[in-house]
């Protein structure tokens, strides 16, 4: 890869896997520098978190660029972004509607050789536009920018949605306390996902592939499993037999018509719709490259309550 200065903007759960994992291998690349954006009020933050957070950061030889994503111009970004050759996305939705495109045009404007933006996610090309989940719009305009021009490679790393979210009690498809599992559509729709750790360890060995991804998706996924599949797992893990209750996209469709402002209500029509969700994982990269990944089996053994460890 030779020398190379790499941005990582954002440390929140995604990352941190990701800074980890980066980290440790450039280590063995002489001339390759790692750094992270991250808001001046979280460097100057005296929460006992927050310290050791930028305490293990310093640790990996991570250094620390000082930048509020909301706050900050696109030019301002732009001169942020134009000292580095490769620019990681980790923040997810969290800044707020446009500040995904927001980054995508700063780091063209900057002339950043290759970027591989906050996309960890769904297919959101098969999805396409006017999904009941409205902020996945955003997702292709940055898509369209991005493939719009030859300048800035890119890679698009497609990791379903993580792990953990799955047993979200919020999102209502897992109920470990109540032994329940909701089919969101239908027992046979499958879903598509990879936990933030694993998420990390193949950005790292798809950023450092030789030779390398370019201008293209990259698939992951720690598991793909149908609803029905799903409750399975939970029995076989558990030994306690599950409830199942089947939540129908008309059903899902007129609860969202009832609170159409609820995130929670529009992923659950878009998972329940079943297009763009979930994946093979014989065509992921993880498979191919003969990488072991957590499934969905092994997550629950380490952090459901009674899970054998």
């Amino acid at each position: 890869m030779g020398s190379t200065s790499i941005l990582v903007l954002g440390a929140g759960e995604l990352g941190m896997a990701v800074l980890r994992h980066v980290a440790q291998r450039t280590a063995q690349l002489p001339g390759t520098a790692l750094t992270v954006l991250l808001r001046p009020a979280t460097l100057a933050s005296e929460e006992p978190a927050k310290q050791r957070k930028l305490a293990e950061l310093q640790s990996l030889g991570i250094q620390f660029l000082p930048g509020d994503l909301a706050a900050v111009s696109p030019a301002e970004l732009a001169v942020l972004f134009a000292d580095f050759h490769t620019v990681i996305g980790c923040t997810g939705f969290v800044g707020g509607r446009g500040t995904q495109l927001k980054l995508a045009r700063a780091v063209l404007d900057a002339g950043v050789a290759r970027y591989i933006p906050w996309q960890f996610g769904v297919d959101y090309d098969l999805i396409g536009r006017g999904s009941a989940q409205d902020l996945f719009d955003e997702q292709l305009d940055v898509r369209d920018l991005l493939r719009s021009q030859d300048r800035t490679h890119w890679v698009i790393i497609s990791t379903g949605m993580f792990t953990s979210f799955l047993f979200e009690p919020a999102f209502g498809v897992v109920d470990l306390a109540h032994a329940t599992v909701r089919a969101l559509g239908d027992w046979d729709i499958a879903v598509t996902v990879t936990t933030p750790e694993d998420v990390g360890r193949l950005t790292a060995a798809i950023l450092l592939a030789e030779p390398p991804f370019t201008n293209c998706i990259v698939y992951t996924a720690g598991d793909t499993v149908s609803y029905g599949q799903l409750a399975d797992v939970i029995e076989s893990v558990s030994g306690r037999k599950v409830q199942r209750e089947r939540w129908s996209v008309p059903h899902l469709k007129q609860e969202l018509a009832q609170s159409p402002d609820d995130e929670m209500r529009k992923y659950r029509v878009v998972f329940a719709e079943g297009v763009g969700v979930a994946w093979e994982r014989a065509r992921t990269f993880n498979f191919q490259q003969g990488i072991e990944v957590v499934d969905v089996a092994q997550w629950l053994r380490e952090h459901a309550p009674g899970g054998s460890r």
